[in-house]
């Protein structure tokens, strides 16, 4: 299956909120079947994770609180999330390594997805943001120097914005 997706490519948690978009046709969810979980998982190489329905409800709770750390200052959902696993450190022949350590092989992606938004936010605070366009549900992480990018795609939404205000000043 071809991610059907109009934005990818974001960090694992930020891609993880942008299972969910809007098209020409209405809202779409990319984790509502089996088909789409697949997609997802293989897009963002999780072949450790089991494409079932176990795994696809934990990632739709972990979707679910991600949004609300991000985007209500609600934490505790994550925090139960985050409780299914660990960071295991090791010391290799290579030097030191970190492994997720998940027991329960259903929660490993959306536990990945969990650790990975405390990544972005322990790097670049208030990064993770929705795009601009009043019409859109997408979600970016803002890599720009001075953090003021707006749009999920300017060629998409910032175009389209554009354009509106265009058409604005013409009536």
């Amino acid at each position: 299956m071809r991610d059907p997706r109009p934005h990818v490519g974001e960090p694992l948690a930020v891609d993880l909120l942008n299972t969910r978009w809007m098209s020409a046709d209405g809202p779409r969810d990319l984790l509502i079947d089996l088909d789409g979980l697949r997609c997802w998982l293989t897009v963002n190489d999780l072949s450790d994770s089991v494409p079932d329905e176990r795994t696809r409800h934990a990632l739709l709770s972990t979707r679910d609180a991600i949004r609300r750390a991000v985007c209500e200052d609600a934490f505790e959902e994550l925090n139960r999330i985050l409780d299914h696993g660990r960071i295991r450190r090791v010391l290799t022949a290579a030097g030191p390594a970190e492994h997720p350590d998940v027991p329960r092989s259903e929660w490993l992606a959306a536990w990945l997805a969990a650790d990975n938004l405390l990544r972005l936010l322990a790097e670049r605070p208030g990064r993770i943001k929705q795009c601009a366009h009043p019409q859109c549900v997408l979600f970016f992480y803002d890599t720009s120097k001075n953090g003021t990018r707006r749009w999920h795609s300017m060629a998409a939404c910032g175009n389209r914005a554009k354009a509106a205000r265009h058409y604005a000043r013409k009536s």
